[in-house]
């Protein structure tokens, strides 16, 4: 089942070379968690990232020689890349000279409306979109007090008066995010803010954790958005190695069948029928198709009620019997594997298929 025709069209803006909103794929993006000022170090895990399927990449601005080395980054990299910027404007502004596709930044909290003038004009020239990013822990004083609390009509109240002022200053290259640690808190804010404005939306459950919390979390959150139809661009965050953020993230649009690029695997979770060791198959084949690009559905089945059924559904699997397992290939039985050459004969008949 496909989510695509269900989706709000929002309108379309451009960040670099990647489109966002209206009919355009789900993009994922992720945020370096290096010093952006050592340009070297930062500049290895973008191309880390991108290798493994990251589409725009956030970087921290936090001073001026964060910004210069920005703008070195940016001249050395393809991927599209975006200021993380709050409180100063000159480093907008910098950024945004220095070639940069997207800024995140929070109107309220750059000062003078004269100063989101400047970061807007500057925008408009050079072509480029804000995001305003709200999150749940820096709503206004005044909207704590008038909520009591962090709530999604805070959040949503917040990011509609920054809005405001971008449309005031003459802006309309417009992205919205409104992020919480609280997954119902984030899920109603979007449903709100989808049907307050045509803006594209990214998404993502903020401070969701440690990888395990974190996937759990923002498959919860984010597939929910996504399965009613609303986001245009996620970011899955995790504490911990950002490219785990890009696997979690491709596979939640995979599995929504909002993207079908790279390895879909299926395993059965196993039980007392199983006869061979199928853990630990399971966990190497999707081991070494981590990187592939190319879509790819592998069955790796442990007995004979589910397993000729789902393998004869993929491009390639295996049905498990006592001690071997029955090779599937286009739906048709290919021979008999012994239990410890499963995981070669695997490959080597996945990789014919990846040399097609």
């Amino acid at each position: 089942m496909e989510f695509t025709s269900a989706r709000k069209l929002t309108k379309t803006i451009k960040i670099g070379n990647i489109s966002i909103g209206g009919n355009a794929p789900v993009s994922i993006q992720s945020m370096t968690n290096t010093d952006t000022r050592n340009v070297d170090a930062t500049l290895k895990q973008i191309c880390d990232l991108e290798a493994v399927g990251c589409e725009i990449i956030r970087l921290a601005v936090p001073d001026r020689e964060a910004a210069q080395a920005l703008c070195t980054i940016k001249k050395a990299t393809n991927i599209p890349v975006v200021a993380d910027i709050h409180f100063d404007h000159e480093l907008a502004l910098i950024a945004i000279n220095g070639g940069v596709d997207k800024v995140r930044i929070n109107p309220g909290n750059i000062g003078s409306f004269e100063n989101v003038k400047k970061v807007a004009d500057a925008a408009n020239y050079k072509g480029i979109p804000i995001r305003i990013g709200v999150n749940a822990g820096s709503v206004e004083k005044e909207l704590l007090a008038k909520y009591g609390a962090p709530t999604a009509e805070a959040m949503v109240e917040s990011a509609l008066r920054h809005g405001d002022i971008l449309e005031k200053a003459g802006f309309y290259n417009i992205v919205y995010s409104l992020k919480a640690s609280s997954v119902p808190m984030t899920i109603a804010a979007y449903r709100l803010m989808s049907a307050s404005c045509g803006y594209p939306l990214h998404l993502g459950i903020t401070e969701a954790g440690t990888e395990f919390f974190a996937s759990v979390k923002s498959s919860i959150g984010i597939g929910c958005l996504l399965a009613e139809g609303i986001g245009d661009t996620i970011r899955v965050s995790v504490t911990g190695d950002p490219l785990v953020e890009i696997k979690i993230g491709r596979e939640i649009l995979k599995s929504l069948g909002l993207r079908n690029d790279g390895a879909d695997v299926i395993s059965c979770p196993t039980c007392g029928r199983c006869q061979i060791n199928i853990i630990p198959i399971a966990e190497e084949i999707n081991q070494r198709l981590s990187g592939i690009r190319k879509p790819l559905k592998i069955a790796i089945m442990g007995c004979a009620v589910n397993g000729p059924g789902e393998a004869k559904e993929a491009d390639i699997g295996i049905a498990g019997g006592k001690g071997e397992a029955l090779l599937f290939k286009k739906g048709k039985i290919i021979r008999k594997i012994p239990e410890d050459s499963i995981v070669s004969e695997l490959m080597d008949e996945i990789n014919k298929i990846l040399e097609v």
